[in-house]
């Protein structure tokens, strides 16, 4: 999937979206969750969700007492409405299309933390050029079509923190959305001069011979600030204290596996992504961390808001359930 955005469209795609995600809600469950009715919970396909995925397999829900169903969404900004319109009701959207979802309207709350930033995971991150695209520097990307996996999520909004950083004005690069699995076929056919991209798509585009890594981005950052959080609507957590408490619970559990269990969670993740298990092993998997508080966001917000990215003063006492 590929397709032309910038950041006034991502306004307009929220105001849109919290439309829509009414009208939805109009024939949506809104009361206490019931017995025996799966939960959905839905990712993107990368490794930041590993706690959920390994929580479904190795039957820490079920330990728990939680049914859940799992199911992948190729960008990241469509998460938000899926959670409001009760298509799902709990996803992972990055931290950047969490807050540019609730500056839009959609009152949507942090249960959990999935993933985060550190030295080895800011180094699965990297900027892929495609062959006989020569990207030595920042200023080479100006007038580059580059494919992000979601406009205004992590990897467009961390690679613009980069640009500005380097003396460069992100909106002289040319940004399209690029879903994950489809980003090796994009660079190989010319449809985009490079991609934002992570393990493990980038040892799998390394593997085909469509590209090559041009820069590491995140690690030149160097932060240590959330990636993804899981999230649900306010009213669902407050309905539903025994689900949250039971799928806190088994995220904690899990993320525990997935920080020392490196198999386990590279056989979780491959399931998940539909990507083969050699590719997912090549790598560690972004570090799972569950704990998470409100000034976690502070760093993004005032990224955000440096990049005009949120409207509204976001209040954020209110982003992290208690």
């Amino acid at each position: 999937m590929i397709g032309r955005i910038g950041l006034a469209d991502a306004a307009r795609h929220w105001r849109i979206a919290l439309l829509a995600a009414g009208l939805a809600l109009g024939g949506a469950a809104d009361g206490a969750w019931a017995d025996g009715v799966k939960l959905h919970i839905a990712c993107t396909a990368t490794t930041d969700c590993a706690s959920a995925m390994v929580a479904r397999d190795e039957g820490v829900f079920a330990k728990h007492g939680l049914d859940v169903d799992m199911t992948l969404i190729g960008i990241n900004t469509n998460i938000p409405p899926a959670i409001v319109s009760n298509s799902i009701q709990i996803g992972g959207p990055t931290e950047t299309v969490f807050l540019q979802a609730v500056d839009g309207g959609l009152d949507l709350v942090a249960i959990e933390g999935a993933s985060k930033m550190d030295p080895v995971a800011n180094n699965l991150i990297a900027a892929v050029a495609r062959n006989g695209v020569v990207i030595k520097d920042a200023k080479d990307f100006v007038g580059k079509k580059v494919g992000a996996p979601g406009i205004g999520a992590f990897l467009h909004v961390l690679f613009r923190k980069w640009l500005i950083d380097q003396g460069v004005d992100p909106s002289k690069v040319n940004f399209v959305e690029v879903t994950f699995p489809t980003m090796s076929d994009a660079l190989k056919s010319g449809a985009v001069d490079a991609v934002l991209t992570a393990e493990p798509f980038i040892s799998r585009m390394q593997t085909a011979g469509t590209g090559t890594v041009a820069v590491r981005y995140a690690s030149e950052l160097g932060r240590t600030e959330p990636i993804i959080s899981y999230v649900t609507t306010r009213s669902f957590a407050e309905q539903n204290p025994d689900v949250i408490k039971a799928f806190r619970a088994s995220i904690e559990e899990a993320a525990a596996i997935v920080n020392s269990d490196r198999e386990k969670a590279s056989a979780s993740i491959a399931k998940f992504t539909h990507l083969p298990l050699e590719i997912v092993r090549l790598n560690r998997p972004g570090l799972s961390e569950p704990k998470l508080k409100a000034s976690d966001f502070a760093w993004w917000i005032d990224v955000m808001k440096q990049q005009d990215m949120l409207q509204s003063q976001i209040d954020a006492s209110k982003l992290v359930l208690p």
